[in-house]
Order: structure tokens, then C-alpha cells, then sequence
């Protein structure tokens, strides 16, 4: 009996662990690592939430709330512990034009559609498609996200209030200069350097938090005038509420957020399930893609209507954790509870953290998130592949990070096509069954990318009068090779001669049968112990 979605949805929460310590086991110093890692995501969580909030051209507060739901949401019910979800500059620079056109209330009311779709995909199960995703794509992904991280920290070295924010954080405005420039460089300096040193002195606190925390005391302690986090924007607010979406419940207005709706679901799930195998080759975990597609879904949903704009997983964040020691719900959990707080109560601390020490963490992210082993393995990997690497980190940077993953997949997926496009051949010899008849033995896979060398292989008039298609070492795969197969038999039947095919696997039986081409008697199964041979059917497909 076929599963209905709802049943499938059901099988996949009983399925998922949502324990939020289901491997570590409850102690008090796995407790302190997932809480200090948690505090940690929430202080570099505050200046990207902000910061994105300005790119989509929404209220920083905006970004928070967004930060603050998907992220707890993610964390309470994801596919993978670890992970950290919040507003991204991937979402927020599709998003701007749509604020821009038709305001903000337009914005929540898609992030609500976006939500819905995100959840369709999770209770069918296509997070399973992201097994389609080569490893050079992989590589590719994580380079171009450095880069894009990086970038975005630069905007950081301009003047307060002068910067006008893009999703690389290179938009206009007055860089620091002089005394200013060097203090934030040293400053950056100095954290990156705390971040390098503390794991080998005590691992009682996370390097990030280290680093943010001593170079904040100096800051703070000595009153050096470098911008800061209140630099940026107020984060103080109160609690997120109930918002329902203020747009016309019309087809006009479905029109307008569909399309952006549709764009911020697919971008939103590419990047979450990336980071999700990602995270998984760090911790060792496998599986969950599609609960991490409702739990987005859920999460975004639940966003539109208290007022947040929307996110999807964040690898900076989530390399900080995981680099932290997060490995369970409760890092993300605390995490979220963390950045609550900074909003309701420790603002006007929060406000007071340098913006070189976040910078400072995020480019030890950078270091340690690009794969540095990639550039030593383009010479050695072939030329496709290294090909692949460069063009999805560059489109990444250029572009977003859904478009470059679709064309890595595509340039992947036709380089794999010409190349098993080219292993088609065959091999002659005399039938050792029927008296006269010439066997072609066909080697390598009959499918669209083949067909014309398929129909090369053979000489009509120079053949026999009986020739057998022998496919043991061959596979019938779709439609352009059936209308092969049928060419093949018209060609011979023109000329007075008969086309037998042998050794058919059960899926290629099944296939030409269903088609009708097969002459058969009976329902038989084909059966390599016994070769049967099969007479073509031609016209099924109609000819040319």
C-alpha cells in the first residue's frame, strides 16, 4: 500500500532523535562545553544578524527575531545537532528588491509561503537529492562560502555609518584610515591569535569566547575608540510577537510572493543541507536531510508570523560551534536563548564588544572552513573536476550559492554523460546458436548521450541476414535508446534482414516490453542462464 505524505511525515519524526543529548550523555562538563560553545554562536550571531538585516533593507531587529526563532526552531527539531540556522546574506539580497517594491509586510507573508514550500519538500522527502551533489561541487561550496564570509567582514573596516551594506559587505562607503585602521587590524590580530593559542593552553572555555572576551576586556578597560557592536545598530528590543502578515489575501498578491517564495525555499535548503553534510563529516553523523527540510520549513513558518525574516542554516556559525565542541541540541538551543537575552536585558554590554574581535572569529572561520587541500589536488584530479571546484567557488562569490551548486550539478552530471557516451563499442563474432547469424556484443551503457555511436556500430548491408544484439555487457536506459533500438530494427527490416536482442537485463526487458517492442509469447522473465532471444517490434515509438 503507497505511504501518504502524511504517514511519511509521521515516519520520519518517529524516525529522528530529538533527545538533545542523545550521544554525549548527560554530565556537567558536557553541559558547560555545549552552553560556552552556544554563548559563543550568540555573540558572532549579533553583528551578521544586523548586518543582513541592512542588506535585505529591514530593521535590525528584524534580523534578530529571525536569528533568534529559526535558529531555536532548527535547533529544537533539525536533522543534525550542531548545527546553527539564522538570517543569511544568501536570503537577504533576494529579498531586498522585494522589500523595496512592495514593503516589508510583503517580505513576512513570503517568508510564511517559503516556510510551507521548505516543509512540502521535507515530508516528500527531497532532501534525499542532495546525495546528487558531487564532491567537487562539495569543495567548491565551502571554498566560495569562505570567501563569501570574508568578504562580508570587510564591510566591518569602514566608518560607522557611512557603509551601505551588500551581501559581500563591499558596498560603498569610507574605509578606516590611519590609527583607526591599525587598531582594528591589530585588534583583529590579537583575537586571531587568542583563538590559535587557547586550545593549547586549556580547553576549559572555547577558543572564539576567549578571544572575544580578553580583547573585549582591553577595549572596554582602556576606552580604545574602535567601532563596536552598537556601532552597528540598537539590538535592544522585546520579545518577538504574534504578526499576521498585513498583505491583501488576493491572487495578485500570491503572484507577487510566489516567484521570491519559490527562489528563498530552494536557496534556503541547498545551503542548509550542504552545511548539514558538512557538520556530519566533522561529527561523524549521517542522515536527517529530510527532517532538516521540515524543521526549516516549520521554523520560517512560525518566523513570518512574529515578524523575523526568514533564514537557513549558517556555516560560519555552525564551523564555530562544532570548533567549540557543540555537538548536541543544546548548543543551538542555548544559543538562541543566548541571543533572546542580549536582546531583552544585555544589550547595552552586547553594544559595548569591538567589532575586531567578532571580525577576529569569523577569519579563523575562514581559515579553517576553506579546503586549503583543494588547491594541492587540482593538478591531480581530473581536469573536470578540478574545473568544477573552480567554477563553483567563483559563481558562489559572483552569484549566490544556489545558482553555483545547480551549475556544478549540471556540468558535473554532462560531463559524466559524455564520458559514458564515449564507452560505447561493440564487439562482432559468429552466433554459436543460429547458423549463419552475426552477434554484436554491446559494451556500455545505451542512453540519450550514446545513441548516435549505438547506431554507428552496425553495417546493415554488409550484415547477414539474421543479427543478434547481444546485451549482457550493456544497459537499455531511456527513451532515446529504445528510439535507437527501433532505428536499428527499421533499418535491417528495410533491407530484408531480422534484428534479435539477447541478454537483456530484467530492468531493460521491462522497459522495451512496456514500450512494445518485444515480440513475446508469454510473460516471461529474461534469464542470463538461458538466453532468449527477442524479435524488435518497429513503429511502437513512431518511427522518425
Amino acid at each position: 500500500m503507497a505511504r501518504t505524505p502524511f504517514s511519511t511525515f509521521k515516519k520520519n519524526l518517529a524516525m529522528t532523535d530529538l533527545r538533545w543529548m542523545p550521544d554525549e550523555g548527560f554530565s556537567p562538563q558536557r553541559l558547560r562545553i555545549e552552553l560556552l560553545s552556544g554563548l559563543t554562536v550568540a555573540l558572532a550571531l549579533v553583528p551578521e544578524a544586523v548586518a543582513f538585516a541592512f542588506v535585505a533593507g529591514v530593521h535590525p531587529l528584524v534580523g534578530l527575531y529571525a536569528a533568534f526563532l529559526v535558529g531555536l526552531i532548527t535547533a529544537l527539531i533539525g536533522g543534525r545537532p550542531g548545527m546553527i540556522s539564522g538570517a543569511t546574506g544568501a536570503l537577504a539580497v533576494v529579498m531586498v528588491s522585494l522589500v523595496a517594491t512592495h514593503g516589508v509586510e510583503y517580505l513576512f507573508a513570503t517568508v510564511v509561503l517559503m516556510g510551507l514550500l521548505q516543509v512540502i519538500a521535507g515530508v516528500m522527502q527531497w532532501g534525499k537529492f542532495i546525495r546528487l551533489v558531487p564532491h567537487p561541487v562539495m569543495l567548491g561550496f565551502v571554498n566560495g562560502l569562505a570567501i563569501v564570509i570574508f568578504l562580508a567582514q570587510l564591510g566591518q573596516f569602514k566608518v560607522p555609518g557611512t557603509m551601505e551594506n551588500t551581501g559581500h559587505g563591499m558596498g560603498g562607503g569610507e574605509w578606516l584610515s590611519g590609527q583607526p585602521l591599525y587598531l582594528m587590524l591589530a585588534l583583529v590580530a590579537v583575537t586571531m591569535a587568542i583563538i590559535w593559542v587557547t586550545p593549547r593552553i586549556t580547553r576549559v572555555i572555547p577558543a572564539p569566547l576567549a578571544g572575544i572576551g580578553i580583547v573585549a576586556a582591553v577595549v572596554i578597560g582602556f576606552g580604545l575608540e574602535v567601532p563596536r557592536v552598537g556601532d552597528l545598530a540598537s539590538i535592544q528590543g522585546g520579545l518577538p510577537s504574534l504578526h499576521i502578515p498585513v498583505v491583501p489575501l488576493t491572487w495578485e498578491t500570491f503572484e507577487i510572493i510566489l516567484p521570491y517564495a519559490v527562489i528563498l525555499a530552494a536557496i534556503g535548503l541547498i545551503e542548509s543541507l550542504l552545511t548539514l553534510n558538512l557538520v556530519g563529516d566533522i561529527t561523524n553523523q549521517r542522515g536527517g536531510a529530510s527532517q532538516e527540510c521540515i524543521a526549516q520549513g516549520v521554523a520560517n513558518t512560525v518566523t513570518g508570523f512574529f515578524g523575523g525574516m526568514g533564514g537557513c542554516a549558517m556555516i560560519g556559525q555552525s564551523m564555530i560551534n562544532v570548533k567549540s565542541g557543540g555537538r548536541t541540541r543544546v548548543a543551538g538551543i542555548a544559543a538562541a536563548v543566548f541571543l533572546l537575552l542580549f536582546i531583552l536585558v544585555g544589550a547595552p554590554v552586547i553594544e559595548l564588544i569591538p567589532l575586531a574581535a567578532l571580525v577576529g572569529v569569523m577569519f579563523m572561520v575562514v581559515i579553517g572552513t576553506f579546503a586549503w587541500n583543494s588547491l594541492t589536488i587540482l593538478r591531480k584530479v581530473p581536469f573536470t573536476d578540478a574545473f568544477v571546484i573552480l567554477l563553483v567557488t567563483v559563481v558562489t562569490v559572483m552569484e549566490d550559492l544556489a545558482v553555483a551548486v545547480v551549475v556544478g550539478v549540471i556540468v558535473s552530471a554532462l560531463a559524466y554523460a559524455w564520458n559514458n557516451a564515449r564507452r560505447i563499442h561493440a564487439t562482432t563474432r559468429q552466433s554459436n546458436t543460429e547458423e549463419g547469424a552475426k552477434v554484436y556484443e554491446i559494451h556500455g551503457p545505451l542512453f540519450f548521450g550514446s545513441t548516435d555511436g549505438f547506431v554507428e556500430l552496425f553495417d546493415v548491408a554488409g550484415d547477414p541476414e539474421t543479427v543478434i544484439v547481444d546485451f549482457a555487457e550493456s544497459r537499455v536506459v531511456d527513451q532515446s535508446a529504445l528510439q535507437a533500438i527501433e532505428a536499428i530494427a527499421e533499418k535491417y527490416e528495410a533491407a530484408g534482414k531480422t534484428v534479435m536482442l539477447r541478454h537483456l537485463s530484467r530492468d531493460c526487458h521491462r522497459l522495451l516490453n512496456k514500450a512494445g517492442q518485444l515480440m513475446v509469447d508469454s510473460d516471461d522473465d529474461p534469464d542470463y542462464e538461458l538466453a532468449v532471444d527477442y524479435s524488435v517490434r518497429t513503429g511502437s515509438l513512431g518511427g522518425h
